[in-house]
C-alpha cells in the first residue's frame, strides 16, 4: 500500500505540473489473508488480491499527491463545466472556478488533479492506472461492501499504538458500472479529511485501465466544498465502456 503519512499534514495544490514518478507506491498492504487457497480457487484468489492491491496503491497514492503536492450530469449543471479527456476516455463535471492539472506519465499511472483557485486542502483527482487485460470487471473485488471494507481497513492505524490514521468507512453504492465509497481519514490531533471515491475499470485494446476518481475536503470546509467535491465525483463518467 501506498504510505499515507503525507495524509497527516493537510496541504495545498501548486499550481505546476506533478509526476507520478517521483511518488512511488510503497509496501503494498496484503489483504485477504483469510481467504481459501485450496485446489484450483488459489490462483482466483491470488488473482483478487493482486488486483485489490493495485486499486490500495491507486486510492492511496491519489490522496497522497494531493496532500503533498498540495449524481447525474443534470444535477451538476449550471455552476460546473465538464472536462473531458479523449485519450484516457473519461468525462468529469469540475466547479466553473477550479482549475485542471495534469501529471506526467509514468507509463503505468497517469493523473489528472481537479482543485479550487483559492488555497484549500479541497480537491478532486483521477488516476488511471494500466493493469493486465485479464482484468476485466470491478467484481474481481467482490461486492462493493466487501471491497470497501477492505480498502478502508487497509489505510486504517487507529489500532497502532499509538494510533495512526484513522480509517472510518460511512457509504458504499454501486451504480453506474462505478463503485462509489465514502469514507473518513484522520490523524490524532489533526483535522478530519472526507473522501468520496468512484472506481471504474474499462478496456483497452492491449491492457485495461483502473479508474480511482478521490475527491477529499477538511470537514472544517464542509458547508463550502462538500457539495461541489460529492458533485464531481459523482458526475465522473467512462466515455467506452465494453
Amino acid at each position: 500500500m501506498a504510505t499515507v503519512a503525507s495524509l497527516h499534514s493537510p496541504a495545498t495544490l501548486p499550481r505546476r505540473r506533478v509526476s507520478p514518478s517521483n511518488t512511488s507506491a510503497r509496501g503494498i498492504h496484503n489483504v485477504g489473508n483469510t481467504a481459501s487457497h485450496r485446489g484450483g480457487s488459489s490462483v482466483a484468489i491470488r488473482r483478487r488480491e493482486a488486483l485489490f492491491q493495485v486499486l490500495l496503491s491507486g486510492s492511496s497514492f491519489a490522496a497522497l499527491l494531493l496532500a503533498k503536492e498540495a449524481s447525474a450530469d443534470t444535477d451538476v449543471q449550471g455552476n460546473f463545466k465538464p472536462y473531458e479527456d479523449e485519450t484516457f476516455r473519461f468525462r468529469i463535471m469540475i466547479p466553473q472556478d477550479w482549475s485542471v492539472g495534469a501529471g506526467q506519465s509514468d507509463g503505468v499511472r497517469s493523473i489528472f488533479a481537479f482543485y479550487p483557485e483559492e488555497t484549500s486542502d479541497s480537491n478532486v483527482s483521477v488516476v488511471i492506472t494500466s493493469i493486465s487485460p485479464d482484468f476485466t470487471k470491478l467484481q474481481s473485488f467482490g461486492s462493493v461492501d466487501d471491497f470497501a471494507e477492505n480498502l478502508v481497513n487497509g489505510l486504517d492505524r487507529s489500532w497502532q499504538r499509538p494510533p495512526g490514521l484513522a480509517a472510518k468507512l460511512l457509504d458504499t453504492k454501486s451504480t453506474n458500472g462505478l463503485y462509489y465509497l465514502e469514507y473518513t481519514l484522520q490523524n490524532t490531533g489533526e483535522k478530519k479529511r472526507h473522501i468520496f471515491s468512484a472506481v471504474g475499470l474499462a478496456k483497452d485494446v492491449w491492457y485495461n485501465r483502473l479508474y480511482t476518481v478521490t475527491g477529499q475536503f477538511i470537514e472544517d470546509e464542509s458547508e463550502k466544498y462538500r457539495s461541489q467535491v460529492e458533485k464531481a465525483v459523482s458526475s465522473f463518467r467512462l466515455t467506452t465502456l465494453t
